[in-house]
């Protein structure tokens, strides 16, 4: 493993350069302050009109269209979501200057040939491991976000050296920087989201609720247990691993934990998320999410509709509300 700190950087081989950001969104807006915070010269690209556009002003950036943002810019970070990056980057490719960078913050469209950059740019990637939010907040005080490094395409001889210059102005370095490759962060990351983070905890979750409700067991309790207990177990997790988990719950807990279990996470689980995994690796997700996304969204727009309305988020709703703490 190597993972790289501040004393590894190069800073030279941006100094001078514009930095132009495109998408200000939550990675977008956390970035473009961090560099500019940084010392770098930073300009924004968001279509006329866009949501964001009042917000960037705001904050004291210059905000151009796309095609000028990018015009004479040393480094491009392709900070907008997944689906629309393959349109700009058509929309912007005569625009970009030879032996620019071209910069992710998340490997897919690189990695399934969405997007086919010119062969005079680097093409490298710097994904913070932790929400824009966590990443201005933490360079703020003084820390970083770990961050993966990876590259694509080296026209230049120095686009690993590029990227770590960026990884180590949005604060990346104090934290680490890991090297790794396009296809590993966009495999590992999408795993992650459907099996464990996003797909696997929210179903669990939901699952388990609905199975104490059957049982005839008041909806608010099982919302307590299920969901929002979970807080306080993925906190113990995040901060010290399974040791720490299991040396702050009960005795009663860790035995439960220990032995039932593996009874509801099983081989069968594995074996489906073995599928998961394939899934993406051989790209039948990704095709699968362009074919939805491309036509209107409808499957995706069903299923958000009945997760919404779902008893646990009713329930959940009033609870929540009761909760001062969680409004302030």
């Amino acid at each position: 493993m190597k993972l790289y700190e501040e004393a590894d950087v190069r800073p030279e081989v941006l100094s001078g350069e514009l930095l132009a950001v495109l998408g200000y969104g939550s990675q977008g807006r956390a970035h473009a302050l961090n560099l500019r915070d940084s010392g770098f010269e930073v300009v924004i690209g968001l279509r006329p009109g866009g949501a964001t556009s009042a917000k960037a002003e705001h904050d004291g950036f210059a905000v151009l269209p796309p095609q000028k943002a990018v015009d004479g810019a040393g480094l491009v970070a392709f900070l907008v979501p997944d689906m629309v990056q393959r349109k700009l980057y058509q929309q912007i490719e005569s625009k970009l200057k030879q032996n620019a960078t071209l910069l992710f913050a998340h490997g897919f469209n690189i990695h399934y040939n969405r997007v086919e950059p010119r062969d005079d740019l680097d093409v490298v990637l710097i994904a913070p491991k932790g929400p824009g939010d966590l990443v201005r907040r933490q360079y703020e005080a003084g820390r970083g976000v770990p961050c993966l490094i990876a590259v694509a395409q080296d026209t230049t001889g120095n686009a690993h050296a590029r990227a770590l210059a960026y990884a180590d102005g949005i604060g990346g370095t104090r934290g680490g920087v890991l090297d790794t490759t396009f296809a590993e962060e966009t495999e590992t990351d999408l795993f992650g989201e459907q099996a464990v983070l996003c797909g696997g905890l929210s179903e669990l979750i939901v699952r388990g609720f609905r199975t104490l409700v059957e049982a005839g067991y008041q909806p608010e309790v099982a919302y307590f247990e299920c969901m929002h207990e979970v807080k306080l177990i993925v906190d113990l997790l995040h901060e010290g691993g399974l040791r720490k988990m299991h040396e702050f719950v009960s005795e009663t807990a860790k035995y439960g934990d220990l032995t039932q279990g593996p009874r509801v996470v099983d081989a069968h689980t594995s074996e489906r998320m073995r599928e998961v995994l394939k899934d993406i690796q051989d790209g039948t997700f990704a095709k699968n999410w362009v074919s939805e996304y491309e036509a209107g969204l409808p499957e995706y727009n069903r299923l958000l509709e009945e997760d919404l309305n779902s008893q646990i988020e009713t329930v959940g709703k009033e609870l929540r509300g009761r909760m001062s703490w969680l409004q302030e």
